[in-house]
């Protein structure tokens, strides 16, 4: 049997794939072609101004080569213009007119999310983010790391 048929969080990244699609939706219907994982690198950058990609990066926390790679995409959609630094492996990440034109909207957007998030959180019975806060607290008193090694012996079993 193939193990990567049993896959614990699949059913969480397929939920939040349909709501980023619904989010895709929303902007599509108002004619806009950005993403929804783009929407916290551009409202950084409205917010941080021109900035470096390490430093868009810690914003962000994210790798540098992940924040790279954003830029990419972000320039590609001519959203973000690049410039040198003040060193050859430095570059400068700004924010194109039309990067700039959609920041209203992202930040109206996050917000409603946010609040939308917020509320559909409440209307369940167990809440996702005290979820995510007590399985912390049960990884502070056995570190994930050690759950596995308890387990590898009988997985190397079959």
């Amino acid at each position: 049997m193939d193990p990567t048929d049993e896959n614990f969080w699949q059913p969480l990244r397929e939920l939040q794939e349909a709501m980023d699609a619904e989010l895709v939706a929303l902007y599509r219907d108002r004619d806009l072609a950005v993403r929804p994982r783009l929407t916290k690198p551009v409202i950084k950058l409205a917010h941080g101004g021109p900035m470096t990609i390490r430093a868009l990066a810690d914003a962000l926390g994210v790798t540098h080569s992940a924040a790279s790679q954003t830029v990419s995409v972000l320039r590609a959609d001519g959203l973000v213009e690049t410039s040198a630094g003040p060193d050859a492996r430095t570059r400068i990440v700004t924010l194109t007119e039309e990067g700039r034109a959609l920041v209203p909207l992202l930040e109206a957007e996050w917000r409603a999310t946010e609040r939308a998030l917020a509320e559909l959180d409440a209307e369940v019975p167990y809440s996702l983010i005290a979820a995510v806060a007590d399985l912390r607290a049960a990884l502070a008193r056995r570190p994930f790391r050690d759950r596995v090694e308890t387990h590898l012996p009988e997985a190397l079993r079959g």
